[in-house]
């Protein structure tokens, strides 16, 4: 089993940056792809960003594309969204996901086996 928690949710002005963390727990990370999915209110949770186990290949969604930026740090059994540049649209509460999506089903919720509870980010126009 992996526990995955993440923080570094918040309000933050449109324009502006956070930086979300990813921690897991129970075992290490380095084996599994990470991805980050948000949902907004009264919409489907939707795909963000993935790495592979390596850090070596990372993939985004066309939206957040050039503003976000996914890490991970397999020594810290950690992994990190930067997101830049934040618009009110980018409001949604942000979650991470472990498992082994292939370089086709990154995208796709079924192929992550662990989820953490979610942090609220909220962007203010």
């Amino acid at each position: 089993q992996v526990q995955l928690v993440e923080s570094g949710g918040g309000l933050v002005q449109a324009g502006g940056s956070l930086r979300l963390s990813c921690a897991a727990s129970g075992r290490t990370l380095s084996p599994y792809t990470m991805g980050w999915f948000r949902q907004a209110p009264g919409k489907e949770r939707q795909f963000v960003a993935a790495i592979s186990w390596t850090g070596g290949n990372t993939y985004y969604a066309d939206s957040v594309k050039g503003r976000f930026t996914i890490s991970r740090d397999n020594a810290k059994n950690t992994v990190y969204l930067q997101l830049n540049s934040l618009k009110p649209e980018d409001t949604a509460v942000y979650f991470c996901a472990a498992g082994f999506p292939s370089y086709s089903t990154y995208p796709l919720e079924h192929w992550y086996d662990y989820w953490g509870q979610g942090t609220q980010v909220t962007v203010s126009s």
